[in-house]
């Protein structure tokens, strides 16, 4: 069976509700590798399907902090090192006459990747302005009117670096990861603080696992942590 084969029986298996572990059993290989089929067919898909127009695109502000990325995409400063490396993205697209579809992501663009993901939730157009303020509400500045193509860097690039590392996006990611629309990566940023992955601690993150995947992948001294003692 070839590749496209393969891919057609996976986009055929999809279409009839099964899930990532269900695909794996069918063709006898691990979850991994069923996850991994699973997301191919799914960018194939997002690529030849007609995007909606994108209505806007906005990142929290302060997201560049400790990243390397292109001097032209627009910031602003916050408080040295306030998010440790936290960036929210929201991204909104025509849905229908008079609805837009908004969905949103958290990312980890040091080490983890996307550590959650709401949506695509539908609203009224005029509903948009309010719920942006609200999403970035946690922030000490206004969110951060972006390109698509900027946010969609941000978000795919981090799950990319994360993957490297050994760590997947969250689940609800899948779902959600067609908003952005199709991704070429570019190497526009260099994820992770100062070059190198820098884990820090949140409240529902294991930390002895993710210090040993980070050993595991970069080596011991390799990366920096944060964690609660």
């Amino acid at each position: 069976m070839d590749d496209q084969e393969l891919l057609a029986q996976v986009r055929a298996l999809r279409s009839e509700g099964r899930t990532p572990k269900q695909v794996a059993r069918v063709f006898g290989v691990t979850s991994a590798e069923a996850s991994r089929l699973v997301r191919h067919v799914a960018r194939e898909d997002a690529s030849r399907a007609p995007e909606p127009p994108v209505v806007g695109c906005w990142v929290s502000p302060g997201w560049s902090e400790g990243l390397q990325a292109p001097a032209d995409w627009p910031d602003t400063d916050v408080p040295d090192g306030i998010g440790h490396g936290i960036v929210s993205v929201l991204v909104a697209r025509q849905h229908r006459r008079g609805k837009v579809s908004v969905a949103g992501y958290l990312v980890d663009v040091y080490c983890l990747g996307v550590k959650d993901a709401l949506g695509p939730k539908v609203m009224d157009d005029a509903d948009l302005r309010a719920y942006v303020r609200t999403y970035f509400l946690v922030y000490e500045a206004p969110a951060i009117a972006a390109p698509i193509q900027m946010g969609r860097e941000l978000v795919w690039g981090a799950v990319a670096y994360a993957r490297d590392l050994g760590f997947e996006p969250h689940p609800d990611f899948e779902r959600t990861s067609g908003h952005l629309g199709a991704w070429e990566p570019t190497g526009a940023v260099r994820f992770g603080r100062g070059g190198k992955p820098y884990f820090v601690q949140g409240p529902r993150d294991n930390a002895t696992r993710i210090l040993g995947t980070l050993e595991r992948s970069v080596g011991e001294g390799n990366f920096h942590f944060l964690v609660a003692v």
